[in-house]
């Protein structure tokens, strides 16, 4: 939902575009940081692989699930996991919502971050 402003032009959430998610290398063992799209839902965070189980940073966290994430100026330590669709339809169905709501787009494996 955008609100307008003066002159009907659309104002930005509070809430940023982008996290920063931190994986730990499978091989390396490096911190290895990238920047995605991701959707919100209480303390979880919800983010989409594009690519699947062919992106480095899924293979990275099915390896090591412990990491790290940053939201504007708020950084986040958890464990991410790969949320199954065919199980947790409900999930599923929720986080490609509001990723297509906020984003226009909702395909793909859906990644949950959980802070703790």
């Amino acid at each position: 939902m955008t609100a307008r402003v003066a002159g009907g032009w659309p104002r930005r959430k509070t809430e940023p575009e982008v996290l920063h998610l931190t994986t730990t290398g499978r091989r390396t063992g490096l911190s290895r940081e990238i920047e995605i799209w991701f959707t919100r839902r209480g303390d979880r965070f919800h983010v989409v692989a594009e690519t699947g189980e062919r992106a480095h940073w899924v293979r990275n966290l099915r390896v090591d699930p412990r990491v790290r994430w940053r939201v504007g100026a708020r950084t986040f330590t958890g464990r991410a996991r790969v949320v199954d669709s065919a199980r947790e339809v409900a999930l599923a169905a929720t986080v490609r919502t509001r990723s297509t709501a906020k984003y226009g787009w909702g395909d793909g494996l859906i990644v949950e971050l959980r802070p703790g």
